[in-house]
């Protein structure tokens, strides 16, 4: 006969002495397992203190049972306190989400004068202008914006080459400062562009209004050169040349610059990250060529293995923190996101590394056409032929129908790591995100396949280079520490690090 009654509550009290909180794991070599919480907490243990964890006979009295309570993995008393602090640290986790899109990127042209191999846009020449942002388009695309009820507007302009239509530059700066101050919310600007184009006045207006510049420096004259081909092959030097005008005007630390890798780069890590620092950066973001646009085109002469890219990116890293050890503060902004991620709560802005991903509800493009989609990713596919992420046009559909839509619940409901396959068991989780619109461009889907992913297998092979170079050298660990702190890393080479 079967019995339809609960039992007393204290027959459900557990007779371990402590009970296990969610975490994940991975053997992260032959004689330790890396565990990892909910919250990103980690903590290597030795073999047989896993095995004694997982069958609840883990010595109250061991270290490493103390670190696993202090770090949230076990409780041995009230849950509810345990909980809490973790529900705080998971709230922290998850910051990107509050405010909905921030980012919004105007295409104010396509048209360029530069003829990049690896561009991922379906540039057209100087002269078609019918391939320009008309001002009633900027004008609609800026309703939109600020109906994001984001209290934090930043509006980035690319192209093509957004010099070409500086008048909707201007349009649209202008605009958006008059509507931030009528409705209390901040607003930053910039401008990505190659800087072949500009002039002493958009420097005063840049400089006037706030704008920062972010631009494109592939290395030394050689391989910049190569990549990025222009009138005259004279794209380096005018390229270092207006940096520096660029600087004196606007200050220092108001231009950044981005390298794309091609295979000829891959031959020079060293010979790159000593470019940005002779050219007086800071930083560099080592990026690989992406699959969209004409760069899918030129992959032939251009591209290479996802294998190839982290060889050259392990080496550029060791390089960059050889540079670090001897004093000299040079960040790698990839690794920088990545470190946030794994040393601290906080969130970063990058909407590659977000759960659910970024695109759309963290940045949304406004093609020249007045097309929306949900990513810079999504509007090269669309010059590709293919409008899959295509959220509507500022002309015919509101706000609500754009960023409320089937669409981008479709793309939120297949960019959380917490429940796709091959992401939910992870022990990098915590660390790592989501790319639909990189897995339907690489696999046909927005969910993906992780064993055949070029995502995973980038983010899975430098989170465990990251996290094996930060445990096993205390100076790394220093220098990682100051890179996330944004301080100079010879304060912490000579002080020591938390």
């Amino acid at each position: 006969m079967t019995r339809n009654h609960f039992e007393n509550k204290d027959f459900y009290k557990p007779d371990e002495p402590y009970r296990l909180l969610p975490f994940r794991f991975l053997q992260f070599d032959p004689d330790r397992v890396l565990v990892v919480n909910e919250v990103g907490e980690r903590l290597f243990l030795k073999n047989e203190d896993f095995r004694a964890l997982t069958t609840h006979q883990l010595r109250q009295d061991s270290e490493s049972y103390r670190d696993l309570r202090g770090k949230h993995f076990i409780f041995d008393s009230s849950v509810k306190a345990s909980l809490s602090l973790l529900a705080a640290k998971y709230r922290t986790k998850k910051a990107h989400l509050a405010g909905f899109t921030k980012l919004h990127i105007f295409v104010v042209s396509l048209r360029c004068e530069h003829s990049c191999h690896y561009c991922q846009v379906s540039r057209v020449s100087q002269d078609r202008t019918r391939y320009d942002m008309s001002s009633e388009t900027a004008a609609r695309a800026l309703d939109i914006v600020f109906r994001s009820p984001s209290q934090q507007i930043k509006i980035e302009f690319q192209g093509g080459e957004p010099l070409l239509n500086f008048d909707r530059v201007r349009q649209v700066v202008e605009a958006a400062e008059s509507k931030s101050k009528l409705l209390g919310k901040s607003v930053e600007f910039v401008v990505a562009t190659n800087l072949a184009l500009v002039d002493d006045s958009m420097l005063s207006y840049f400089r006037d209004h706030k704008v920062l510049i972010s631009t494109s420096l592939d290395g030394p004259e050689f391989i910049h050169n190569a990549n990025r081909p222009r009138p005259g092959n004279n794209s380096y030097q005018t390229t270092i040349q207006n940096i520096r005008r660029t600087r004196e005007v606007l200050g220092a630390d108001q231009v950044a610059a981005l390298m794309t890798a091609t295979r000829l780069s891959l031959k020079y890590p060293c010979e790159i990250v000593d470019e940005y620092v002779q050219q007086g950066f800071r930083s560099i973001f080592l990026r690989a060529i992406s699959p969209y646009g004409f760069a899918l085109r030129t992959s032939v002469s251009t591209g290479y293995s996802m294998e190839e890219f982290l060889r050259f990116y392990r080496d550029a890293l060791d390089y960059i923190i050889k540079i670090n050890r001897a004093g000299t503060t040079f960040v790698e902004l990839y690794a920088q996101l990545l470190l946030t991620r794994i040393l601290t709560p906080f969130a970063t802005g990058y909407v590659d590394l977000q759960s659910p991903a970024g695109a759309g509800i963290g940045v949304a493009v406004y093609n020249y056409d007045g097309d929306v989609y949900a990513s810079d990713e999504s509007r090269m596919l669309a010059e590709m032929g293919d409008k899959t992420f295509r959220l509507g046009n500022v002309h015919s559909d509101s706000y609500d129908h754009m960023f409320g839509g089937a669409l981008i619940r479709s793309m939120v409901a297949s960019s959380c790591v917490e429940s796709l396959p091959g992401c939910a068991e992870c022990a990098f989780q915590p660390f790592c995100g989501a790319d639909p619109v990189f897995n339907y461009a690489t696999q046909g889907d927005m969910v993906g396949h992780r064993p055949t992913s070029d995502f995973h297998e980038k983010n899975f092979f430098i989170i465990k280079y990251l996290i094996s170079i930060l445990e096993s050298d205390p100076d790394v660990r220093r220098i990682f520490w100051a890179w996330v702190r944004n301080v100079p890393v010879n304060g912490l080479l000579r002080w020591g690090a938390a």
